[in-house]
This record gives structure tokens, sequence and C-alpha cells, in this order.
């Protein structure tokens, strides 16, 4: 059975030992970290295929932990914080983070959102279906889940990744936002939710100036016609 190494990044010595507990009881990996420093320097040592983070970290914020990891790494990053409004969700959504959980936390919920991010990394990180998608001069391949634009490699967190993946495999389609979050979270779509539009809008900036995306207005998304 593959074993799955998951990094919990929290300063709180019990909640950091709870969600170690909710991890290794599960059958994963765990190794703590508590603070923002500490847990670079374990990224950047051992490889890790999920991490919980909390945002108010000694020495590097979780803001700040997150904009360091997404230079180079894709693994799911599951933020889980006491700053629980909208532009928080947002801002860290923004700059990379896969899912947001509120505190205080559901133990249950937190295990099923590990599971879901998990399947769909391990999906796209080698146990996805090979091909390689063009559209112009943006290239995806599944099985070394890498992205190029005009010659130039694009780093993706894996969410992104879908949206493209799922885009251009059917260029001409116009997705909803219902659609898009279906088919890349797994979960029923709230109607309110902007979590969409923020890894589009990423998306979009990683891509560069050029428009690969459209948005068509009052219904969702395809690939911009000047691309093909």
């Amino acid at each position: 059975m593959e074993t799955f190494h998951i990094l919990v990044v929290e300063d709180d010595p019990d909640i950091n030992k709870l969600l170690c507990r909710i991890v290794s009881d599960a059958g994963y990996d765990c190794r703590p970290a508590f603070s923002g420093s500490e847990a670079v320097l374990l990224a950047e040592q051992y490889t890790y295929d999920l991490i919980l983070l909390d945002l108010m970290l000694p020495g590097l914020t979780g803001e700040e932990f997150i904009a360091k990891m997404r230079r180079g790494k894709t693994m799911p990053i599951i933020v889980l914080s006491a700053k629980a409004g909208l532009e928080d969700r947002v801002k860290v959504l923004r700059l990379g983070a896969d899912d947001f959980i509120p505190k205080p936390f559901d133990n249950a919920e937190v295990l099923a959102r590990i599971e879901a991010q998990l399947r769909r990394y391990k999906k796209f990180s080698g146990g996805g279906s090979g091909g390689v998608l063009s559209w112009g001069d943006l290239t995806l391949d599944r099985e070394s889940v890498s992205v190029t634009a005009a010659d130039k490699e694009i780093a993706l967190t894996v969410r992104e990744f879908e949206i493209l993946a799922l885009l251009m495999s059917h260029p001409k389609k116009v997705f909803t936002r219902e659609q898009i979050y279906q088919q890349v979270w797994g979960e029923e779509y709230m109607g309110d939710d902007n979590t969409v539009n923020v890894h589009i809008s990423n998306l979009r900036a990683k891509l560069g100036e050029k428009e690969y995306i459209k948005t068509v207005w009052g219904i969702g998304f395809k690939m911009a016609e000047t691309a093909g």
C-alpha cells in the first residue's frame, strides 16, 4: 500500500499533535513543524504529498510559506486558520492554497478533505491518463504534469493543472463555474463560491499576457480562439 507523507505546520503544540494523530490514525506518515522557517527547511529536505498549514506562524507566515512553495512545488496545501473571513480565504487561494478549513475544525472534515486532495494529487502526479494536449503555443502533458506556454514552462498547482486540462480537452466548449467546480473539486457547487474565479485568475496570471482562457459573460469559461 502506498504511503503518503504529510507535513503539519502549526505552532500550537496541542493542535499540531491533534492533527498529526488524525493523519497517523488514517495511515499517513506525518511530520510536524512548528514555524514557517522550519517548514521551509523540511520541504526542501524531503518530499511531501500534502501540507496542512496554519497562517499565523512564527518566523515565516503561512502566506509567505505558500508563496515560497509555489515557486516550484505543486503538492496540495490545505490551510487551517482562525482567520476565516472571505478576504483571508480568497487571499490564500490566490497565493496557491488548494483548500481552506476554518478553526475550530471538525476532525472528520479535515480527514475527508485530506483524502480528497490526495486522490486528485495522485491522479495528476503519475496515476492519471497519458496524453499531450495542445492549443496554439500552449501544451499540457498529462504524464509529466507539465505545461508550457510559448516554449516557457509554467509551474501550476494541482487545481490549476486540472482546470486547464479540462478546458483544453474540450477547447471549443464553454464550461460553467458549476461544471468546473464539480469536475475539478468533485463536490457539489454551492453557487456563491468564488473559488473557481480565483483559480482561473491565478491560472491566467501564470500563463502570461496572452489570452488563453476566455470569459463568456454570464456563462463561464472556454479556451480563447486566438490561442488556437
